[in-house]
């Protein structure tokens, strides 16, 4: 049975993509490595989204390993630069 998470994009992630969020189907357990991959793989922009971006869960920090659930909140955290 497939699952829905909210995929929320940030910053830099936002702007390149022009939108700020979007509910992705995936198979029941997935997991937040597959996600990105699924992301990445609808071409251009996401394509562009790195390989292994920083990825909050329910805004905890995940590794690609962690399995995602149905409802989950998935954020994409580009990198923050500053002085």
């Amino acid at each position: 049975m497939p699952i829905v998470v909210r995929t929320l994009f940030f910053a830099a992630y936002r702007d390149l993509l022009g939108r700020a969020a979007l509910d992705v189907e995936l198979p029941e357990g997935a997991t937040v490595g597959e996600l990105v991959v699924e992301v990445r793989g609808w071409g251009h922009p996401f394509a562009d989204l790195p390989e292994r971006p920083a990825i909050a869960v329910n805004r905890r920090y995940a590794s690609p390993e962690v399995e995602l659930g149905a409802g989950d909140e998935v954020a994409f955290l580009p990198p923050v630069a500053g002085g």
